[in-house]
């Protein structure tokens, strides 16, 4: 639970990506406890999660753009969009194939611009709204082994600067959340208590980043108190840089 209670959320109608485990669900849990109005979209079961916070879960396959435009249409109007789902399967230079370039590139690029878009028309009709894209720490690093992740990241942070700029006078703002590495289920699969404590090591902080520390930052840049924020990246990554 966040240490700070933000009024202007309160009933806010909030969308998350990809909420269903991880980072995702820890916007989900963070904006419904803020007593945000939460609706999610997954490929993967987020009934559990639904249970747990009173969100509303809509199964969804967001590289389907006409499934994922049929979704937003019947949740209706909102005043944030977080844009989280992704995928970070590793792959080599070697193994890329044209099928495989549009997969990733519709896995964790695409669909965020199309989710945007839904939403504009309601955030322009109430002259407000915020977009919360989130990018990644890999290509800031350049980590191995995930090169089209980190290209479709890198330019998420391109997107969310001219989005800031198309939208702004229309009182939308828009930011880019960079997580550091997260300890979630996902990540934990790819790193060994060995890998895990290098990781640490080139922090300047100790101790892991949790989702609960990505979505205190949501839960500020959505807020009223960011209403001059936007066109910006911001780190979370206890120093891991």
């Amino acid at each position: 639970m966040s240490n700070t209670r933000y009024s202007s959320l309160a009933g806010r109608r909030v969308i998350v990506t990809g909420g269903a485990s991880g980072i995702g669900e820890g916007f989900v849990t963070a904006f419904a406890e803020q007593g945000a109005t939460v609706d999610f979209l997954d490929v993967s079961d987020g009934s559990a999660v639904a249970a747990r916070t009173d969100a509303t879960f809509h199964h969804c396959d967001l590289t389907d753009i006409a499934a994922l435009q049929a979704t937003f249409a019947a949740i209706g109007p909102v005043d944030v969009l977080i844009n989280n789902a992704a995928n970070d399967d590793r792959h080599s230079v070697e193994d890329v194939t044209p099928a495989y370039w549009d997969e990733r590139l519709a896995v964790n690029l695409r669909h965020k611009f199309f989710a945007a878009q839904a939403v504009v028309p309601g955030m322009k009709a109430q002259g407000r709204g915020v977009i919360l894209n989130l990018g990644s720490i890999s290509w800031h690093l350049g980590l191995p082994d995930l090169v089209l992740y980190q290209t479709a990241k890198a330019a998420i942070e391109g997107m969310t600067r001219s989005l800031a700029r198309d939208l702004g006078r229309h009182g939308i703002r828009v930011n880019t959340i960079v997580p550091g590495n997260v300890q979630t289920p996902r990540q934990e699969k790819w790193y060994t208590p060995e890998g895990e404590a290098e990781i640490v090591a080139a922090q300047c902080l100790d101790g892991r980043i949790q989702p609960a520390d990505v979505a205190a930052l949501a839960l500020f840049l959505a807020s009223d108190d960011a209403r001059m924020i936007t066109g910006h990246d911001y780190f979370v990554d206890a120093g891991w840089r």
